[in-house]
């Protein structure tokens, strides 16, 4: 996502924001370091570095950020810098990369092509959206 971070970057800098930015895996700490195998990477074969978001938000802290916009942080990584961002944060685009950083798409697909995402209670639940907004099954 660095290319959209850098359009972000450069929308807001058009609006008068001062933008810093830190990459989630800056430091370049391999996973070997914490017992990732090889065969576990997403790219066997190559270095891979670690995410560190506690350290991200760390040095926003220390540039003085006043608003956190988070772009492409994995679900979990993102609660770690809200937790430790002492500026307020809101995520813009959530890491998805089944489904194109678009995790809504799965909940507008339950009822077809992500119909696995329900329990084996779904029956019990029922869906939460009206009628009239939902597809029909054929």
């Amino acid at each position: 996502m660095v290319d959209q971070a850098k359009v972000l970057s450069g929308i807001l800098e058009s609006h008068g924001f001062e933008v810093a930015s830190v990459a989630c895996k800056h430091g370049g700490v391999p996973k070997e370091e914490i017992g990732v195998k090889d065969a576990e990477k997403v790219r066997p074969g190559g270095h891979e570095s670690m995410c560190n978001p506690i350290s991200q938000a760390e040095m926003l802290n220390r540039h003085g950020c006043q608003l956190n916009v988070v772009l492409g942080l994995c679900v979990g990584h993102d609660s770690l810098f809200f937790r430790f961002s002492d500026g307020l944060a809101t995520t813009l685009v959530a890491k998805d990369r089944v489904l194109a950083h678009n995790p809504i798409g799965a909940l507008d697909l339950a009822d077809t092509y992500y119909s696995r995402v329900w329990g084996p209670d779904r029956s019990a639940v029922g869906a939460k959206i009206p009628a009239q907004g939902r597809r029909r099954k054929a």
